[in-house]
């Protein structure tokens, strides 16, 4: 697969693609990406080892190395996803291998924080829906539409309701979630802010 990456900027309503199911509760953070991968100067490389000890043991049938599944965007996964320690590279390996938003039981909550901080919106369903899903999508191919405003997502049998945070849906929607456009479009406000300070001479 290749791993050319581009980050998700500003306001994000809706993301489309298809799905890759992972199933297992509890799938922590150091099998997402290894502590050996975490002396990395950036997080650039983290997309092709991701899950990468565990793709190692199951010899090319692990869902991220199914042919298949490549060009997947939406994750489905189980419960307590994310936990464990609260590495930051465990989302940036995801979002480089091209996980765009995530569906599942629950999150850790350090895991979902860094989700939102990087533009990957995470949405939470109860158990039964979320193997519904994952079995329907072991049959066949999984394309959702997910509609962030609306709290939706639909294919072309599928339709069902997403739950999400509502100061989360609303950081999508506003482009809050991303801290480094936000300041920018506020520039004015910096530049005048610093005037303002004593201490600060130009």
């Amino acid at each position: 697969m290749d791993y050319e990456f581009t980050p998700p900027v500003g306001k994000i309503s809706e993301i489309t693609g298809k799905c890759i199911s992972l199933i297992g509760n509890d799938i922590d953070t150091d099998r997402i990406i290894p502590a050996r991968f975490l002396k990395c100067v950036n997080f650039d490389s983290l997309g092709k080892s991701v899950f990468a000890d565990d793709r190692k043991t199951l010899r090319g049938v692990h869902p991220f190395d199914l042919k298949e599944n490549q060009d997947s965007s939406i994750l489905i996964v189980n419960s307590n996803f994310g936990c464990g320690s609260s590495r930051e590279h465990a989302p940036q390996a995801l979002i480089r291998w091209g996980i765009r938003a995530i569906i599942g039981e629950s999150f850790a909550e350090i895991f979902y924080s860094n989700c939102i901080a990087i533009g990957i919106p995470c949405f939470t369903l109860p158990k039964k829906s979320i193997q519904n899903i994952q079995k329907y999508n072991h049959n066949k191919s999984l394309f959702l539409e997910i509609d962030l405003k609306n709290s939706s997502a639909k294919s072309k049998d599928l339709n069902f309701n997403l739950e999400i945070k509502e100061s989360t849906k609303k950081m999508f929607l506003s482009g809050e979630w991303d801290a480094t456009a936000t300041l920018l479009e506020n520039s004015s406000l910096v530049d005048r802010k610093l005037k303002e300070l004593p201490y600060i001479k130009f």
